[in-house]
């Protein structure tokens, strides 16, 4: 059978670290035909290193678009581009792969839902942290009804000191916000997911600019001093959603925040037979699952073996990236759904973007 043909719009940090090496481990499946970025030496830098001998390079993505050899987008591109990529693959009837979040407002995750929808085509975005070993075991704890009815959970999201200083993370018009809208969603992702709770009744949140226009001497940053000028993203944000079944979630997310523990893409769920915690970030060297229960009358703790190190962290791969691919590849070869479904992931960026719209106005947002 051959290859599917891809191509990768956005040469960037992403594409580099998660998108393109997770293609050379499933080479069996796939091969990079076309890439295409806005700066011309990242595309033909991409296409030396991953695409196949005569990979086409572009720099305007309607021309990748155009190629008919190309059967399947991945959009990598800065947040507020996602909407028009995507919905111009759609149209040029190939399948789409977006990086998360799905987009930086609702209004334009719903334009992408509906020219999925018209085009017939596979789509899916990019949490790739549900393929991680200890989210997919208490996926399945959950499914298996060992919590019981999951009524509070928090998602964490959250960094001491560790803002990004590479790409145009801390530009708004481009990203549309700051740490919610890169880490918070996949932490509310994995919840969601792992609650398989997406019916919303509203939201409110608290969205913060208080460390980022610090000055060098005070912002003690692991990936080296961020430029207070140009940060125009919040620091911190926090929401609390509340579901139609009356369970609530509370999503905690930072760049820089004066707390100790620093959590990211983690979970906690308390339920009504047991709780159950994934530990992962810059506070834990090694990822974690831990339940808790009552067992004879005594509170217990049961810990799942220690796996690797949060996915991508620091500009590494990580395995769940190419488990992510390989189960996308597998589901366009056989025409099923994705694991990460569209509809899904609309669910977190409306939360989001909410949430965004919640603190401006001080005020809750029904759904």
């Amino acid at each position: 059978m051959s290859k599917i043909k891809i191509g990768i719009v956005g040469c960037g940090g992403i594409a580099n670290q998660k998108h393109m090496p997770a293609m050379k481990q499933n080479s069996d499946l796939c091969e990079i035909v076309a890439v295409c970025d806005i700066i011309l030496e990242h595309a033909q830098k991409a296409a030396a290193e991953f695409g196949v001998p005569g990979c086409k390079v572009y720099e305007d993505y309607h021309d990748l678009l155009d190629n008919n050899d190309v059967e399947v987008v991945h959009v990598c591109t800065p947040n507020v581009s996602h909407s028009e990529i995507t919905i111009a693959a759609f149209e040029a009837k190939k399948h789409v792969y977006c990086e998360k979040p799905m987009s930086h407002s609702m209004e334009e995750a719903k334009k992408m839902v509906d020219a999925w929808k018209k085009s017939g085509m596979q789509f899916t975005v990019g949490y790739q942290n549900r393929f991680r070993t200890e989210v997919m075991n208490l996926r399945a704890a959950c499914e298996a009804g060992d919590l019981g009815e999951i009524y509070f959970a928090q998602a964490w999201a959250i960094r001491r000191r560790g803002v990004p200083t590479w790409g145009v993370f801390p530009n708004k018009a481009l990203q549309g916000g700051g740490p919610l809208i890169d880490i918070g969603t996949h932490a509310l992702d994995i919840t969601l997911w792992c609650m398989n709770n997406y019916d919303v009744n509203s939201v409110t949140g608290s969205v913060f600019y208080k460390l980022g226009r610090q000055a060098d001497g005070a912002q003690g940053n692991l990936f080296g001093a961020w430029d207070p000028e140009n940060f125009q993203v919040e620091d911190s944000a926090f929401g609390y959603i509340k579901m139609n079944n009356g369970a609530a979630i509370q999503l905690n997310t930072s760049w820089a925040l004066n707390m100790l523990e620093s959590r990211e893409a983690s979970t906690t769920l308390c339920g009504t037979k047991a709780g159950a915690e994934i530990h992962s970030g810059m506070s834990h060297s090694k990822n974690a699952l831990i339940f808790n229960r009552v067992r004879n009358g005594q509170l217990m703790e049961e810990t799942l073996s220690s796996v690797g190190g949060v996915a991508y962290f620091g500009g590494g791969g990580g395995e769940e990236g190419t488990l992510d691919n390989r189960q996308w590849l597998e589901a366009i070869r056989k025409g099923c759904e994705p694991l990460v479904k569209p509809e899904e992931a609309f669910v977190v960026t409306k939360v989001l973007d909410s949430i965004y719209q919640a603190a401006a106005a001080n005020c809750e947002i029904k759904f």
